[in-house]
């Protein structure tokens, strides 16, 4: 039987409703699907299948690690070696491990070599070191690496991809290049008709005229997704949502009262923060907040959808539409 591939951000359909044959085992690693992902009931009624076999792999007792069958330490970046990118530059960085590993902890790829071993795989890959892996990585020909060698890692610690020439900035369409009809980046495609997201004040007006209000669900500045989601600091500010003054006055909303938020799919209790932060029409409340801290055991990804984009399989958590209204009214 051929694999499947199963999109993440559709976790919650994967686990509920795939047949021929369903999902019977779930092996998560460096994600928290529990908090992060979207449709937040659906996933929790999957993990809860009790003919589900769930191994979790983490350093701390997340929403996601509370389902586990078996729940295996690992360490933190600070323990194992690793080659790191960033979103924000251009810098390659190899780090080695600081702290020896704690108790019984072992590296994702250690236990992954270990598990290949006792299933009975025997694939070069899976006798490689990590010092393997990473120069197989950097032999890749590619041409950001070119000179860029194991050795000199180890030296220097950080090293600048080949994107540009020394000194000189990274302006990959500096003389257009676009992949466009006219080359160039156009404001207005006249060749691409305009689709509104199904959930927004453009789209399904019947949707729109029960859910009124635009959530968006932006990272907290603190945190990456749900790490440190534990922190009683992020967690209180992770239950907060803003509301525009002109959408608070007709609902009878000050900053600090507890609000329900509410949609076709689920519902979760925060705090109002009465702010024109945000324009009139939409709300928005810092992700992602871990269930368990929350009074009522869910977070904001009970509202939002397993929806994907038109484009690339993305997920679509900025097209939701919720209602708000005062707690206990």
């Amino acid at each position: 039987r051929a694999a499947r591939m199963v999109n993440m951000s559709q976790l919650g359909a994967a686990l509920n409703d795939l047949a021929e044959p369903p999902v019977k085992a779930l092996f998560n690693y460096n994600s928290n699907p529990a908090a992060i992902a979207p449709n937040h009931n659906a996933v929790r009624r999957g993990l809860r299948r009790e003919d589900l076999f769930t191994v979790v792999l983490e350093q701390m007792q997340t929403d996601t690690a509370d389902y586990a069958d078996i729940l295996l330490p690992v360490t933190t970046f600070l323990e194992h070696t690793d080659l790191y990118l960033a979103y924000g530059h251009y810098f390659l960085q190899m780090a080695r491990p600081v702290l020896p590993a704690p108790g019984e902890t072992r590296s994702n790829v250690e236990i992954f070599r270990e598990l290949a071993r006792r299933m009975g795989f025997e694939d070069d890959c899976f006798d490689e070191s990590e010092d393997d892996m990473m120069r197989g990585l950097l032999r890749s020909g590619h041409k950001f690496l070119e000179g860029i060698t194991l050795e000199r890692l180890e030296r220097e610690g950080f090293i600048r991809l080949n994107v540009s020439a020394p000194g000189e900035p990274f302006l990959p369409f500096a003389e257009g290049g676009f992949g466009t009809a006219s080359g160039k980046c156009e404001f207005r495609a006249e060749t691409i008709g305009y689709e509104p997201p199904v959930e927004s004040r453009r789209g399904d007006r019947a949707l729109l005229n029960k859910f009124p209000l635009e959530l968006i669900s932006p990272k907290h500045h603190d945190s990456m997704n749900s790490t440190f989601g534990n922190q009683p600091r992020l967690d209180r500010e992770t239950s907060e949502l803003t509301v525009h003054p002109d959408d608070a006055a007709p609902r009878g909303l000050q900053s600090g009262d507890s609000v329900r938020v509410f949609n076709h799919r689920g519902a979760c209790v925060l705090r109002a923060r009465v702010a024109a932060e945000v324009p009139a029409g939409v709300v928005s409340s810092p992700s992602t907040r871990w269930a368990k801290g929350a009074p009522d055991g869910v977070n904001i990804n009970a509202l939002t959808s397993e929806r994907l984009t038109d484009i690339g399989g993305g997920p679509t958590f900025y097209s939701c539409l919720v209602q708000v209204e005062k707690n206990g009214d």
